[in-house]
């Protein structure tokens, strides 16, 4: 069934709107007819059945039949903070990592990330956008939130409070997510920071902050992943120890 997010002042009662793009896409791409069902969400997780009731050119009128008591979103919270890659990167990461149910992903300037100019800071917007057609796709009940691109010090500051910090690191041996796993309680661990480095990785001295907190420097393996993999793997990997990618025993 077709799952659309809308804002929650449209929803009134047992009535509700849908405006914008959506419209266009429900009559003419979908071809969706008066009287179908498809599920809506209010932006905030909350989730109804509703029907079609009338669709014109400007927006679609819906009976709301129910609410609905569902959530397809992790236990566990994973914030992704990825070294700013070049060229269209960030819009796969953005898609791909909604797909694997990341809660937020922050763009971050490391030391060897080169910024030529502000359109960077300009593409949250398209990001996001992708985020939430990734969020319709994957059947997310919350979409994940896309951040302005930070600097690396910003960074440390909002992480230093994650119950679990790991950084994959193309320079680290012999200490891998399985290993780090039997030496935490995985019951107290909901926020979870993921800290990727760019194309060209991390400055050694930058490693060093990030022990300094605390944080798992560890390898995914014999071979070396691109920047814009290595968070989808690690996300992954920490779904199935933690989440439920692999589904629930």
């Amino acid at each position: 069934m077709h799952k659309f997010f809308i804002s929650n002042n449209l929803i009134d009662g047992d009535k509700a709107l849908i405006e914008g793009d959506d419209v266009k896409h429900i009559y003419k791409v979908l071809r969706l007819q008066v009287g179908d069902e498809i599920i809506i969400n209010n932006l905030n997780g909350q989730e109804y059945l509703a029907r079609i009731d009338d669709i014109n050119k400007k927006e679609v009128q819906l009976a709301i039949i129910e609410k609905l008591d569902v959530s397809n979103e992790s236990p566990i919270r994973i914030h992704l903070y990825q070294g700013l890659p070049k060229s269209t990167k960030m819009d796969l990461i953005a898609q791909k990592g909604t797909e694997l149910g990341i809660s937020s992903i922050t763009p971050v300037i490391t030391e060897r990330v080169i910024v030529k100019n502000e359109g960077e800071f300009k593409k949250v917007d398209r990001w996001q956008r992708i985020a939430l057609e990734a969020s319709k796709q994957s059947k997310r009940t919350l979409i994940p939130s896309i951040n302005t691109p930070i600097s690396f010090e910003i960074m440390m500051s909002e992480i230093n409070d994650m119950d679990l910090i790991v950084v994959p690191y193309e320079n680290a041996e012999g200490y891998g997510i399985k290993k780090m796993m039997d030496n935490l309680n995985a019951e107290s661990i909901v926020d979870i920071a993921i800290v990727i480095g760019p194309e060209g990785g991390f400055e050694e001295e930058e490693i060093s902050k990030l022990k300094d907190i605390g944080a798992h420097i560890v390898t995914l393996g014999p071979r070396i992943l691109r920047t814009e993999s290595a968070g989808f793997v690690c996300t992954a990997i920490l779904q199935y120890e933690l989440g439920d990618v692999g589904g629930v025993v």
